[in-house]
């Protein structure tokens, strides 16, 4: 009689059971258990390599396979258990799948034959405890209760789910759906399905358990005793595809994957999202309270098979049961496999014998990971039957080929999720001893692109689900760590090495975020790790040359590219003040000394671009009437058109003239100005003056430097051309300095009786003879157009005495007749009277400069205009810079 203990370890989920059997397993000398899951058999084998090391211990599974020479503790999948290793030990975990329609008849074999030579254990739900008494009377039962509690919480949405939750879904499609949605609302999420292999699984669940996304995605396959730390399930459907139909969950398997929340000591708690129906009470109180239906039924199929022949195998594969406890499994896929091969002429052909029958079974048991057909995996498996048969191996180059179509990453999710899929199943034909001539070679080879599929698979999963900027910021924000940021030459801000944004000037510009959430994390710790940044800035900026700075046309303060602050009004308008461009996180200290620094370049600038104005405006030796001037001198930034300050100027006697002009205050006949502030840059910049202290919320720009004319807008600010250093005249506008020598040359001309422009006048503005005649008809003028016969050039001695034209020879076309005298174009200006006095200064009166000679301009016929000669009235002083003094009598005549 056999001494060996069989135990039944049940209970709830996090309960430790597994934790128990491993350390039962390495209490003895050697031992094997079974687990449900390649990702849980690699969880486990992990764990045992890390506490006794790799020499021991052998991982087996259907697609790998590490034995080492001195193995003793040997980690399966449930349907990869070799047979009759008579180990000390010998465990099975999650022991209730006996009653899963798939995979229960392999869990119900091991249940009713494996057994240690010393302990056997059976880990799983407590609803097996009627199924295990009634099919193995000896075993003992031990009972675990859940280290922590669990809570239902009802139905959350997905915006509002909190940290480090898992969320379920049943297909491929819901899931990265899921994840999707998790990326653009909480930076990402990790991955887990049990198609993925076990290396692309780590990598996932190592972004999730490092902290680098707070929430995972995945189907019930975390139901098997993968061990997260979770605190919250939510379900985002109850119901599931199982291979044959829609159906709902039982409410065991719905407690089995909800118990994944709360590990060891931690309550945890669980739901439903916003897309699935509330659990029904009686439901989530079954969950809360592990009370279950217990297992009635444990699926079976028999074991002892028969290979006499096809047709013998297949009976006994389809032998039923007497058992009141075991129902027969609906037909696998392996038994359809195997008929639809049987049905193949030469595998029926070559399958007549025992081993032939049995290598057949062997062949028709590799799973169909690729799932494109049940008649495609036929003819797969049949190549492979027929080269084993006939050859004794799988052809290499076959198998090679096979395996090198499917050796590249690129491609997006599904594409890698389909090549890894392939290669599970040339990795699993690798593994079968025998069936290839260097399997060492083709094992190795067939893992190496696995492992590259899987590191291929698990980036693309991080790329498209996962906003790593995010996720490594809110990791970082969570531990409360220190934020490095760095700014390159460039202006862009990296956190731990993480784009975030652009710092332009003292402003943070932050990289588009794909949702609110997102925007809040980004700027919480750009501007935590920015904080050392700004400091170091300002000081660069308060020790920058002057030239380093400078404003625009309106108003705005530059640091090279970067906008760092504006100009104000001030009390004084040659004293404005400074806005600075900060953010408020920078902190007042940063603020405070950007604007300092501004003051410190506007006023300098200022007092360089002003420096004989504000001369002028503080000379106290000034008095009197000189006084009074230079101030409206200030109060116009240096320009005064004439016409304003008539009176003003007539005020001043020689002296004050005199000490004004020391100044370099130039008395024009049609504006007062300072020479020197009509270079560009104190145009510039009193504009800008001048557009602060008329309140004006769009800056006129200065004309381009050089010009003598520019078109002359009729919506322009009233004293805009002046302050630009301009005078409007008609379509145009003329710079006062150009004018002024204008007026110099008509201060001889007959601007009573006419005269004509000469090209000196047309030099001096660049104008056409038109533009010319609008500008003098602007500037108070009467322009009067008219033709005339061209005069001809006087011809020159040598073409005197040319020889007279000869008749044109044979042949020549003949000289053109003569069609008229060539005419111009010419223009008569005259001044325009009282109608134009407007348009010049009020003390400056025109005259004309004599009588008549001769018949007026009509009255002759050479169109030619009069000219007028008079002596001046000696009974009123003429004002000595008024250009139009020699005309000044002719009017006071009249």
């Amino acid at each position: 009689m056999s001494t060996a203990r069989i135990t039944a370890v049940l209970g709830p989920t996090n309960t430790g059971k597994t934790h128990y059997a491993i350390q039962r397993m390495l209490s003895y000398r050697t031992g094997v258990i079974g687990l449900p899951l390649r990702l849980l058999a690699r969880e486990v084998y992990d764990r045992i390599v890390e506490e006794r090391g790799p020499g021991v211990v052998a991982l087996i599974t259907g697609e790998e396979r590490i034995v080492p020479p001195r193995a003793a503790y040997w980690v399966c999948t449930v349907e990869a258990m070799p047979e009759g290793m008579g180990c000390d030990f010998l465990a099975i975990d999650e022991i209730q799948l006996c009653a899963d329609p798939e995979r229960g008849h392999v869990f119900t074999d091991r249940l009713l034959n494996a057994r240690g030579l010393h302990e056997t254990l059976f880990m799983g739900a407590d609803t097996m405890r009627g199924a295990i008494a009634a099919m193995v009377p000896e075993a003992q039962f031990m009972y675990r209760d859940r280290m922590s509690e669990l809570t239902y919480t009802g139905s959350k949405k997905l915006s509002r789910m909190p940290a480090r939750s898992a969320i379920v879904g049943f297909s491929v499609e819901n899931v990265y759906a899921i994840a999707e949605l998790l990326r653009r609302t909480k930076g990402g999420a990790a991955v887990v399905m049990g198609a993925l292999s076990p290396r692309t699984r780590n990598a996932q669940v190592a972004m999730y358990q490092n902290g680098d996304v707070d929430y995972l995605v995945a189907t019930d396959a975390i139901g098997m005793g993968l061990n997260l730390d979770i605190s919250h399930v939510a379900f985002s459907s109850l119901v599931k595809f199982d291979g044959h139909r829609m159906r709902h969950l039982h409410p065991q398997e719905l407690g089995q994957i909800a118990g994944r929340a709360g590990r060891h000591i931690e309550n945890g708690t669980f739901g439903v999202t916003g897309e699935a129906p509330p659990l029904d009470d009686a439901i989530a109180e079954a969950i809360t309270e592990h009370q279950f239906a217990p297992v009635s039924k444990l699926q079976w199929r028999n074991s002892r098979l028969q290979f006499g022949s096809v047709k013998r195998l297949i009976s006994t594969l389809e032998e039923h049961t007497s058992d009141q406890w075991l129902t027969r499994v609906r037909e696998s896929d392996d038994l359809k496999a195997l008929k639809a091969l049987a049905a193949d002429p030469e595998v029926a052909a070559r399958a007549t014998d025992g081993p032939s029958v049995k290598l057949l079974w062997e062949v028709c048991r590799v799973p169909d990971f690729r799932g494109i057909s049940a008649g495609e995996h036929a003819s797969l498996l049949t190549n492979i039957y027929n080269d084993l048969h006939q050859l004794g191996h799988v052809s290499a180059n076959w198998f090679g080929l096979q395996v090198r179509r499917i050796d590249r990453t690129d491609g997006d999710i599904d594409t890698l999720s389909k090549r890894l899929a392939y290669i599970r199943t040339w990795t699993y034909v690798a593994q079968r001893n025998g069936w290839l001539h260097d399997e060492n070679h083709w094992r190795d080879e067939t893992r190496a692109v696995e492992d590259r599929l899987s590191d291929a698979l698990h980036g693309a999963l991080t790329q498209r689900f996962v906003d790593r900027r995010t996720s490594i910021l809110l990791r970082r924000l969570k531990q409360k760590e220190s934020l490095l940021a760095d700014v390159n030459d460039k202006g862009e801000v990296t956190v731990e090495g993480e784009f975030v944004g652009r710092l332009e000037g003292f402003r943070f510009r932050m990289d588009k975020a794909g949702s609110p959430d997102e925007a809040k994390t980004l700027r919480q710790a750009s501007v935590q790790a920015l904080v050392p940044q700004f400091h170091l800035l300002a000081d660069r900026f308060y020790n920058a040359p002057d030239p380093e700075i400078d404003f625009t046309e309106q108003g705005g303060l530059m640091w090279g590219e970067h906008a760092v602050g504006k100009l104000v009004a001030g009390s004084d308008p040659f004293k404005p003040g400074v806005t600075a461009f900060v953010d408020d996180e920078a902190g007042p200290d940063v603020a405070a000394k950007v604007q300092r620094r501004l003051q410190h370049f506007i006023d300098r600038k200022i007092a360089a671009g002003f420096e004989g104005l504000l001369a002028l405006k503080n000379d106290e030796t000034l008095t009197g009437a000189a006084k009074g001037f230079a101030y409206r001198m200030a109060e116009g930034f240096g320009i005064i058109p004439r016409g304003e300050v008539a009176d003003e100027v007539k005020a001043l006697d020689q002296d004050a003239r005199g000490s004004l002009r020391k100044h370099g205050v130039r008395f024009g006949q049609f504006t007062i100005f300072q020479p020197l502030l009509l270079k560009p840059a104190p145009t510039r910049l009193r504009l800008v003056l001048w557009s602060l202290t008329k309140g004006l919320q769009e800056f006129p720009e200065s004309p381009p430097p050089g010009l003598v004319t520019v078109p002359a807008a009729k919506d322009a600010a009233p004293g805009y051309y002046a302050m630009s250093g301009y005078r409007a005249a008609g379509e145009r506008a003329i710079r006062i300095d150009m004018l002024e020598r204008l007026a110099d040359m008509l201060r001889d001309k007959d601007s009573r009786g006419g005269f004509e422009a000469n090209p000196d006048m047309l030099s001096i503005t660049g104008m056409t003879l038109d533009q010319f005649a609008d500008l003098m008809a602007g500037l108070g003028y009467k322009a009067e157009k008219a033709e005339r016969e061209k005069v001809k050039a006087t011809p020159a001695p040598e073409a005197e005495a040319a020889p007279a034209e000869q008749p044109a020879a044979e042949g020549e076309a003949p000289a053109p007749e003569e069609t008229g005298p060539e005419m111009e174009v010419f223009y008569t200006f005259t001044w325009g009277g009282r109608a134009a006095r407007s348009a010049r200064p009020q003390n400056d009166r025109p005259r004309g400069k004599g009588k008549p000679k001769g018949k007026g301009k009509h009255q002759g016929g050479n169109n030619k205009p009069q000219t007028f000669a008079a002596k001046p009235k000696r009974e009123k002083a003429i004002d000595p810079d008024n250009p139009f003094a020699a005309a000044l009598a002719g009017f006071n005549k009249g």
